[in-house]
């Protein structure tokens, strides 16, 4: 009997009218599975005809309105359901979405700050300081040692591009200001911001062009830490024909608000990971926010000048950071080093922190238009940056297609 219904129920036949042991009213989908499993289980009949007929099977047979299926236990609870996202997840979807528009908060920012420059009235130069600080501290909270064990197996990438970022970037700014002929406050700010250290928007945009973003983190930081020496010292050699340049100043504002907040962000993330996990997802979200708020500030201190003088200003900030795109890429393939890597090294080079250099040009050059360089150059740089990027993206797309 156990045989005959088995083979019944594999057939898609339906005995059930015929047989007495079969109590209509209490026929469910789950008693049908039990009998129906129980049986095949018991019969070493009816395992050979289900192996024979495993490939004629339907998976699932209409049979007065229920379902057999020939598996055990299986229901559609078990089946995996999309997990719903915490408060947490959501802080950190929405900041990966602010950054990844970076330069059209950068860019709002800096035409808000044009047409109305009243709106950054509230803002100081301490207010300054304490956003790039934290602004710097997140990025700490992205090392690890990790990291810099990371360091050690690329040192040619790595070097590759250090002395790519404090060469081509300052001398690019030197030598477009003396071919513009731009007046000397514009030409300290554009070299100052030739001389500061890769921007975080690089990683991001690194992560965009399909490049090496481990290497974008690292050569970050090593620009970032060195820069307490190498701004300073770059941005008198260049530009002290122009302006009158603070080195010492310098020195320790880059160490207060760059070398500081990165070791104490590397601390906190070996040492308080918690912490670190709890704050991390917001840190994208004031990183933007502070980038488009000095800029805009710096912008509005300046906008009659701007207004008069811009396209000069634009059109120097695009040859500087063009100039770093090129020529860090070309170095790096003409040194052996991979395409993604060369695309890498390319954006760190091409990209500054031109938030430095707004704080810098603030505190330590008389003139306030010196600033106005590195606020045109951070809408510039992001702006080409995210346009190499998609161009580099469709480009890998159809490598991978291909």
């Amino acid at each position: 009997m156990a045989s005959a219904m088995s083979l019944s129920l594999l057939n898609g036949a339906t005995p059930l009218k015929s047989s007495p042991l079969l109590n209509k009213s209490k026929l469910t989908p789950q008693r049908l599975r039990t009998i129906s499993c129980s049986r095949l289980s018991d019969s070493s009949l009816s395992r050979e005809i289900s192996l024979q007929n495993q490939s004629t099977v339907p998976i699932s047979c209409r049979r007065r309105g229920f379902d057999f299926v020939p598996r055990c236990g299986i229901s559609s609870n078990d089946l995996p359901t999309e997990k719903k996202k915490s408060f947490g997840e959501w802080v950190e979807y929405l900041g990966e979405a602010v950054s990844i528009a970076f330069p059209v908060w950068v860019s709002l920012g800096c035409l808000l700050g044009l047409l109305r420059p009243t709106t950054f009235n509230w803002v100081t130069p301490n207010w300054t300081t304490v956003g790039l600080t934290i602004t710097m501290l997140g990025m700490g909270m992205t090392l690890t040692l990790d990291d810099l064990r990371g360091a050690l197996s690329m040192p040619k990438e790595l070097f590759a591009g250090f002395v790519l970022q404090y060469s081509v970037m300052p001398l690019s700014g030197y030598f477009v200001s003396k071919l513009l002929n731009l007046p000397p406050h514009y030409a300290a700010g554009l070299i100052l911001v030739g001389c500061c250290p890769g921007g975080t928007a690089s990683n991001i945009v690194t992560y965009i062009a399909r490049g090496n973003v481990a290497l974008s983190v690292l050569m970050t930081a090593a620009s970032t830490v060195s820069a307490v020496i190498m701004t300073p010292l770059l941005t008198a050699k260049l530009a002290k024909q122009y302006i009158t340049v603070d080195a010492l100043g310098l020195l320790m504002s880059t160490l207060q608000v760059i070398l500081l907040p990165v070791l104490a962000g590397a601390f906190l993330n070996q040492y308080f990971k918690k912490l670190v996990k709890f704050v991390s997802p917001v840190m994208p979200t004031i990183a933007v926010g502070t980038v488009a708020i000095l800029c805009g500030y710096a912008i509005g201190q300046n906008a009659s000048a701007i207004l008069m003088s811009g396209r000069q200003v634009v059109l120097a900030s695009c040859l500087l950071h063009t100039s770093g795109f090129f020529f860090g890429y070309l170095f790096s393939r003409l040194l052996g080093i991979d395409v993604a890597s060369s695309r890498t090294i390319s954006i760190e080079v091409g990209m500054q922190n031109s938030v430095l250099g707004v704080v810098l040009a603030t505190q330590h050059f008389g003139n306030p238009l010196t600033a106005v360089p590195c606020a045109v150059s951070s809408v510039c740089h992001s702006i080409l940056g995210s346009a190499l990027a998609g161009i580099w993206r469709r480009s890998s797309s159809k490598q991978l297609e291909d």
